[in-house]
C-alpha cells in the first residue's frame, strides 16, 4: 500500500470519527460532554488538515494520469472537510447559545425537548447518509485509481519489451555491420590477388614474347649476314 493511500485511510477513519462527534454533540445537553466532545473535534480537525496537506503533497508526485484522478478525490475531500468545519461550528454557537439562554429544564420543554430530538437524529441520520456517500466516492476513486496504476503497469511492460526489441535489433546491425566489414576485407583481399596474377601473367607473357623475337631474331640473322659466293 502507498503511502497516499495510508493517508487517505486515515483521513476517512477521522472524518467519520469527526462526524460520530459533531452528531453526538448536537444531541448532548450535558455541559461536561459537550466541553470534552469540542475538545476531541478541535483536536481532530487539524489533524485532518495536516492530512489533506499531505495527501496533497503526495497529489503532485504522480505522473499526469493518476494525478487527474487524485486531484477529483482530494477536491471532494476538501470540500467535505470544510462543511464539516462550517456543521461544527454552527452546533457549538447553537450549543453556546441554549446553554446561555436556558439554564434549567421544567415539564413544559419536554415536547419541545422531543421535537428537537428528533430532528437532531434526522440529522445524524443525515451526516450517515453523507458520509456514506462520500465512502463511496473515495471508494470509487481508489477503483479508479487502481485501474489507472494496472493501465500504467501494462504501459511500463510494453515499454520493457519494445526497449529489448530494439535492443535486439541494434545488437542484431552490429553483427551485420561486422560480417559486412569482414566480407568487404575478403573482397579487397581478392581483388588484389587477382590484380598481382594478372601482374604477373602480364610479365610472363612479355617475356614469353620478347623470348620469342630474340629466337627468331638470333635463328634468321647469321644466315641473312653471311657473304654471297659466285
Amino acid at each position: 500500500m502507498s503511502l497516499l493511500d495510508q493517508y487517505e485511510q486515515q483521513y476517512a477513519a477521522l472524518i467519520a470519527e469527526i462526524t460520530a462527534h459533531i452528531g453526538r454533540l448536537q444531541q448532548q445537553s450535558n455541559n461536561s460532554e459537550r466541553h470534552e466532545l469540542c475538545g476531541k473535534i478541535d483536536t481532530s480537525l487539524p489533524e485532518a488538515q495536516e492530512l489533506l496537506e499531505q495527501m496533497g503533497l503526495e497529489v503532485r508526485e504522480l505522473n499526469p494520469a493518476q494525478r487527474t484522478s487524485f486531484n477529483g478525490k482530494l477536491q471532494v475531500a476538501q470540500a467535505e472537510f470544510k462543511r464539516l468545519q462550517a456543521e461544527y461550528r454552527q452546533t457549538r454557537d447553537k450549543q453556546r447559545s441554549q446553554a446561555n439562554t436556558f439554564t434549567t429544564l421544567d415539564l413544559g420543554d419536554s415536547y419541545e425537548d422531543v421535537s428537537i430530538s428528533t430532528d437532531q437524529r434526522q440529522r445524524l441520520l443525515d451526516n450517515s447518509e453523507r458520509i456514506e456517500r462520500t465512502g463511496n466516492r473515495l471508494t470509487e476513486g481508489y477503483r479508479v485509481a487502481l485501474e489507472t496504476e494496472q493501465m500504467g503497469a501494462q504501459v511500463l511492460n510494453d515499454l520493457h519489451h519494445q526497449r529489448e526489441t530494439l535492443q535486439g535489433a541494434r545488437a542484431r546491425l552490429r553483427e551485420t555491420n561486422a560480417e559486412l566489414g569482414r566480407a568487404s576485407r575478403t573482397l579487397n583481399t581478392m581483388m588484389l590477388r587477382a590484380l598481382r596474377e594478372k601482374v604477373v601473367l602480364y610479365g610472363v607473357g612479355v617475356c614469353f614474347v620478347v623470348a620469342v623475337g630474340v629466337s627468331l631474331y638470333l635463328t634468321f640473322a647469321p644466315s641473312s649476314s653471311s657473304p654471297v659466293t659466285l
